[in-house]
């Protein structure tokens, strides 16, 4: 039954965006009004900073975590704590210049994969999601700069924009996007050499205003090639997933990344393995059309465990607010990405 105490009990366990505390902990609840009648629930927050894109974060989770509990109808208010109150907590508003600033919180959370045709794009995608779906603040570097995907795979039709000397990225479902795709018109392709692509990456981490974030997943080319060897240059804090898929010559290509994260002290946090099986809707039947062992074998090789296996499904497209190759939260495939992410929050909770 749906009450004022499990109620505020939910709610405790969220936290403040800019404070990153519990609700709890900075006394945020103010009010919660239960109309069994109606079904409705009102509540009353306050948090260190409103009329922020933070807020409106932690307002969609306010309202699924309530509905979660039954409630039909949610209405939210947000009062802004006062100077007395944030001083409690001695607010730094002291920002890091830039992501490679060596006070920057963000972990850096590269995808990286041996070859093309795994699916790397996809789990990097799927994985920065299911990220924020967990509440935290993501970021997305689309840094395979000659394949570049990332903005069609999530359903991006509009391109950042420039205020004073930094580009906005575009955010969708939660996450903040950059992308050597919004650069170049009509699809074109990308003939720049080396040095010029490691500038332009290294402007997606110094001239993007990323604002607070709690993970920058990288989208790395497949292979060693020069563009992933600058991304390792330019980051030397860096947690690492692999993408292989079960077939042993896969695997044993991805090992080269992963070799080459191990040489440069990149910390492998684990391997993915997709594509790893066919499951038949009528029978349930599983066919390993690509093998099978692969994964594991690569983790072992590696010294690192498999994160997840991620079957061969197609999304649930929603005309709506289509983003391709984005599974939604209750998909099968959904649920796996989530458990994953999961792993990945609690491996690099004491990364900084």
């Amino acid at each position: 039954m749906m009450t004022k105490e499990t109620i505020v009990q939910a709610l405790e366990q969220l936290q403040d965006p800019f404070l990153h505390k519990s609700l709890k902990e900075t006394g945020g609840i103010k009010e919660v009004t239960v109309k069994p009648e109606k079904n409705h629930v009102s509540v009353k927050l306050a948090i260190a900073k409103t009329g922020t894109a933070e807020q409106m974060q932690l307002q969609t989770a306010v309202v699924k975590l309530i509905k979660e509990l039954g409630a039909q109808t949610v209405g939210i208010r947000f009062a802004e704590m006062d100077a007395e109150e944030l001083k409690a907590f001695e607010i730094n508003e002291t920002k890091p210049d830039n992501l490679l600033s060596p006070n920057s919180q963000t972990v850096f959370l590269a995808v990286a994969s041996g070859k093309g045709g795994v699916g790397k794009s996809t789990v990097s995608v799927n994985l920065a999601v299911a990220l924020a779906r967990l509440g935290k603040k993501v970021g997305i570097v689309d840094a395979d700069i000659y394949g570049f995907s990332v903005p069609d795979m999530m359903g991006i039709t509009k391109r950042p924009v420039v205020r004073g000397d930094k580009i906005i990225p575009v955010e969708r479902l939660g996450v903040k996007v950059i992308s050597m795709g919004f650069f170049v018109e009509d699809n074109a392709p990308v003939i720049w050499r080396g040095p010029m692509l490691g500038k332009m990456l290294n402007n997606f981490f110094t001239e993007v205003e990323w604002g607070e974030l709690d993970y920058l997943v990288l989208d790395l080319p497949p292979g060693t090639g020069d563009v992933a060897l600058d991304v390792h240059a330019m980051l030397p804090a860096c947690k690492e997933v692999i993408v292989t898929t079960p077939h042993p010559t896969a695997s044993f290509v991805a090992a080269r990344a992963g070799a080459m994260a191990l040489r440069t002290e990149h910390e492998i946090i684990g391997v993915i393995e997709n594509m790893s099986y066919f499951e038949s809707k009528i029978t349930g039947e599983k066919e390993y059309v690509f093998g099978q062992g692969g994964g594991q074998k690569l983790a072992e090789e590696l010294r690192t465990k498999v994160l997840g296996q991620i079957p061969l499904q197609q999304p649930d497209w929603d005309k709506e607010d289509f983003a391709p190759s984005v599974y939604e939260a209750d998909h099968q495939i959904g649920k796996i990405y989530n458990d994953i992410a999961k792993q990945i929050a609690e491996l690099t909770i004491y990364a900084k």
